[in-house]
């Protein structure tokens, strides 16, 4: 991961976690803050992104992806990555099954 890389994700605050903590999620902390943060571990994340990257390019048909985020906070993001990806956005309140059928 290149310093430009590191120096993003601290910009976007994407190494900030909240103050619960899952079991699943423990591989993936650095270490928790005194104010009970917990910090991500951004090489992890990395990696976790190549190995998404790499399964979405080798889907042949780019529409067949599907982005979904029925929070607000996440549909910006996933019509970003559908504009910029060719996969289809699933934005909105509406669940994934719900959307199947329409």
């Amino acid at each position: 991961m290149k310093e430009e890389d590191v120096l993003k994700f601290l910009a976007a605050g994407t190494h900030l976690g909240g103050t619960n903590l899952d079991f699943q999620m423990e591989q993936y902390i650095y270490k928790r803050k005194s104010d009970g943060i917990y910090i991500i571990n951004l090489k992890r994340t990395w990696e976790k992104l190549l190995l998404a990257a790499r399964a979405i390019v080798a889907i042949e048909n780019p529409a067949d992806v599907s982005v979904i985020s029925s929070r607000n906070t996440g549909q910006r993001a996933v019509l970003k990555f559908a504009a910029a990806t060719g996969a289809t956005p699933i934005a909105g309140p509406l669940c994934f099954e719900s959307h199947m059928l329409i």
